[in-house]
C-alpha cells in the first residue's frame, strides 16, 4: 500500500523556505561598508526595512544614527535608529511625518558623511513627500486609484515617482554630498532599483509625459492639482546623470530569484523535481492563473514538457483590475483563476502568496488550493466563478480553510507561486 503525499506540507515548507531566504539577518551584512570619517545616518522604507535596520546595527562597529519607516505591524526593536510605523498600500499622515523627518535628517550633510538607505517593497506608499501644490490627501486618492487601474508596477510607480518631493531620486539629490550607499531587497520584476519603492535614490530616466500618459491610458481619474503639476517642468524627476548623485552606489542584497531557488532546494529534498518559470510574471492575476494552469494540465495529462512529479516555481508581480466587491489580492485572485480553469484535474495542489505576508489589504498571505477546492466549495454553496467576478478571493478560500497565514514576515520579495503536479491524470 503506497501513502499519498502530504502536498499542502510541501508547499507550505517551499514557501518558508523563501520567506527565510530573503531575511535582511542573512543577506544584509555581507554588503556593509567601512564606517566613514564622519556620520553614518541610516533611512529607510519598506515593510523589511525595520528588520534591515536591526541586522544593520547587530553589525555595524562604528556610531549610527538614523529613522526608518515600516509598516503598522513590522516594527522591530532597534537601539540606535528609530522606528516609525505607518500606513501602506495607501499612506496617512504618519508616513508623511516621518518622511519629513528624514529629509530633516539629510540636510546639511559633508562629503566624509555616510548614508545608508535600507529600501524595500512597500516604500512608496510609506516614504510620502507630495510634490509642490500636492496635498497628502491628493495622493490618497491616486494611490487609490493606481491601485484599482490593472497599470503594472513599472507604470505606478513611473506616476508616483513624478509626483513626489522624495521619489524618483530626490531623497539621494537632498543628501549631496554625502556619499549614499543604498541597500534593496527588491519586489519588482526584474529587479529594477528605479521600481522598487519608486526609487527614491536612484536617478529615474523615464518623463513627466510618461506619467501623463499612462495616467491617460488607464484612464484614472486624479484631482485637478496633479494635472496642473505633471503640467510644470519642475515635476521632473532627478535623471540618472545629475551630478548630485556621483557618489551614490546601490545594491540588491536578495530578490525573488533567490527566493525562489530556495523553495527548489527544498522541494528536491523532497523527490520533486523543480523548474523555475520566472521570477517576473506580469500580466492581469485572472490571466496569469489561466496560462499557469495551462501550464499543470499539459504536465499532468502528457508529461510535457515535465516529467511528475515535479514543481512549477514562479514569481513577479501581477495586477487586478477591480470589477467586484468582494476581499481580494492579486495571489488568491491568481489563485482562483487556476483553480477554475483546472475545474478538480487529479494530482495538481498549488499554494500563491504574497512573500510580505500580505496578499491586497488582508493580513493573509495567500492560499492553497487542491483538487478537490472546487468539490468542497459547491459543497457549502459558493460558486467559484461569482467568487472570481468578485474580486473575493480571500472570502472564497478562507470559507475553505484553505488561507496561508504567515503574520508580518519583516521582508518582501514580492509574489511566491507553486504548483506541485503528481501521477498523470487518466481519462
Amino acid at each position: 500500500m503506497t501513502t499519498t503525499p502530504d502536498r499542502r506540507a510541501l508547499l507550505r515548507s517551499m514557501f518558508d523556505a523563501a520567506i527565510a531566504a530573503a531575511q535582511p539577518a542573512r543577506c544584509l551584512p555581507p554588503h556593509l561598508p567601512q564606517p566613514p570619517k564622519g556620520r553614518t545616518i541610516v533611512i529607510g522604507a519598506g515593510k523589511a526595512s525595520a528588520e534591515m535596520a536591526r541586522a544593520f546595527e547587530q553589525h555595524w562597529s562604528g556610531p549610527v544614527e538614523g529613522l526608518v519607516v515600516t509598516r503598522y505591524g513590522y516594527e522591530v526593536p532597534c537601539e540606535r535608529i528609530e522606528i516609525v510605523q505607518a500606513a501602506h498600500p495607501v499612506p496617512d499622515a504618519a508616513g508623511l511625518q516621518a518622511t519629513e523627518r528624514i529629509r530633516a535628517l539629510v540636510s546639511g550633510l559633508t562629503e566624509d558623511d555616510l548614508v545608508i538607505a535600507l529600501i524595500s517593497g512597500g516604500g512608496s506608499a510609506l516614504l510620502v513627500g507630495p510634490a509642490p501644490g500636492l496635498t497628502l490627501q491628493d495622493k490618497q486618492a491616486v494611490n487609490k486609484a493606481l491601485l484599482a487601474s490593472g497599470a503594472s508596477i513599472s507604470e505606478m510607480n513611473c506616476v508616483r515617482r513624478h509626483l513626489s518631493a522624495v521619489k524618483g531620486g530626490r531623497l539621494a539629490a537632498a543628501c549631496h554630498p554625502a556619499r549614499v550607499l543604498t541597500l534593496l531587497i527588491s519586489d519588482v520584476p526584474g529587479d529594477n532599483p528605479m521600481d522598487i519603492a519608486s526609487g527614491p535614490t536612484v536617478g529615474d530616466p523615464t518623463t513627466r509625459a510618461d506619467a501623463l500618459a499612462i495616467v491617460d491610458r488607464y484612464r484614472i481619474e486624479v484631482p485637478a492639482a496633479v494635472r496642473e503639476w505633471l503640467a510644470r517642468e519642475e515635476s521632473e524627476s532627478v535623471k540618472p546623470d545629475d551630478p548630485r548623485l556621483q557618489r551614490c552606489e546601490t545594491r540588491i542584497v536578495t530578490a525573488p530569484q533567490i527566493a525562489l531557488e530556495a523553495a527548489a532546494a527544498v522541494a528536491r529534498e523532497a523527490g520533486v523535481t523543480p523548474y523555475i518559470l520566472g521570477d517576473s510574471l506580469e500580466g492581469e492575476a485572472r490571466d496569469v492563473g489561466k496560462v499557469l494552469a495551462g501550464i499543470a494540465r499539459q504536465v499532468a495529462v502528457h508529461g510535457q514538457p515535465f516529467q511528475t512529479p515535479c514543481v512549477l516555481l514562479t514569481g513577479g508581480e501581477t495586477t487586478v483590475t477591480l470589477r467586484g466587491q468582494g476581499r481580494g489580492g492579486r495571489n488568491v485572485e491568481c489563485l482562483l483563476s487556476m483553480a477554475v480553469a483546472l475545474d478538480g484535474l487529479p494530482g495538481v495542489h498549488a499554494l500563491a502568496g504574497d512573500t510580505d505576508g500580505v496578499d491586497g489589504a488582508e493580513e493573509i498571505a495567500g492560499a492553497v488550493c487542491t483538487p478537490d477546492t472546487l468539490a468542497r466549495a459547491w459543497a457549502q454553496g459558493i460558486n467559484p466563478r461569482k467568487s472570481l467576478d468578485d474580486n473575493d478571493g480571500h472570502g472564497f478560500f478562507q470559507a475553505l480553510g484553505d488561507s496561508v497565514v504567515t503574520g508580518p514576515t519583516l521582508t518582501n520579495v514580492n509574489d511566491f507561486r507553486a504548483i506541485v503536479i503528481d501521477a498523470p491524470a487518466r481519462g
